[in-house]
């Protein structure tokens, strides 16, 4: 039977330390939807290196020979990349399945992540990927190299993992602002069969009488589906509010709206979405 739309939970696995978390939250997000999970591995192309006008210095022969050569190093760099990448996708769909995901499947492409991710964009119920990719852990003051770009490209939640998974969360916070995604979010999060159980956070930074109000209507729409509510009204700078609201609250597992503002906001202030990225320690699970 084929994959309907919207129905599968995607995990990106690459080398990098967070490929264990990756499938493990991704398993548990699978595990308690009742969702397929997709392991995708994404080899990128790199085109081969021009070969200078040595015209001059050599023959015509001797350059053909150095262009067969460089061709012939791509290849045998593609053959074991795909053989890593078909190892690395067994070592995760072993471990999908010690975390109780009946028959994860698993996929290998090649060529641009973000054109895969869009490609797939239709049968994508939530996209699992790590902070940062392969080779670029350490940098604990970036996000990985195309990670806001993927972001902006899908319109699907996207959760990203940035520590091991300890145990399923027992403790959301939801950012909100009253705008259309953070209306999203309450949907998302009161419909869910994910967030049972769960106990949930609603926390707006800000000030004002309409947004007290609308704070109170999600409430009721997240007490309404069952769930055990806490609003918090904060005031002072977002980043740092809910930093210090979520590290006050063990909260394990924040939801918030993916890059709202303008590109010229962002360019003068800065992108709120990108400061949680780089300095949050819980997953954040992004919504467009």
């Amino acid at each position: 039977m084929g994959t309907t739309k919207r129905s599968t939970i995607l995990a990106g696995i690459d080398g990098s330390t967070y490929s264990a978390a990756v499938t493990d939250y991704a398993a548990w997000v699978a595990t308690k939807l009742q969702a397929p999970l997709k392991l995708l591995h994404n080899i990128e192309h790199r085109d081969t290196p021009p070969l200078m006008d040595l015209s001059g210095s050599i023959g015509l022969g001797s350059r053909e020979e150095l262009l067969e050569e460089l061709t012939s190093m791509e290849e045998r760099r593609s053959r074991i990349l795909l053989e890593q990448g078909k190892a690395m996708l067994q070592e995760a769909s072993q471990r999908a399945l010690e975390r109780g995901c009946p028959q994860p499947e698993s996929l290998q492409r090649h060529g641009s992540l973000e054109e895969t991710l869009v490609e797939m964009e239709e049968e994508i119920r939530v996209l699992v990927v790590g902070i940062r990719g392969e080779g670029r852990e350490n940098r604990e003051n970036q996000v990985g190299a195309k990670l806001e770009s993927l972001i902006r490209s899908l319109h699907r939640p996207v959760l990203v993992v940035n520590r091991s998974f300890e145990q399923p969360p027992e403790r959301i916070m939801i950012a909100y602002d009253g705008g259309e995604v953070s209306r999203k979010a309450l949907d998302m999060v009161s419909l869910s069969p994910l967030y049972r159980g769960m106990e949930c956070h609603l926390v707006h930074v800000g000030q004002g009488e309409r947004e007290s109000e609308q704070l109170q209507e999600g409430a009721a729409i997240l007490k309404q589906a069952g769930l055990q509510t806490t609003c918090a009204e904060l005031k002072g700078d977002v980043q740092e509010q809910l930093e210090s609201y979520y590290h006050q609250h063990d909260i394990e597992l924040m939801v918030m709206g993916a890059f709202g503002q303008s590109r010229l906001r962002e360019l003068l202030f800065g992108s709120l979405t990108q400061r949680m990225l780089i300095n949050s320690n819980i997953p954040l699970l992004l919504l467009r």
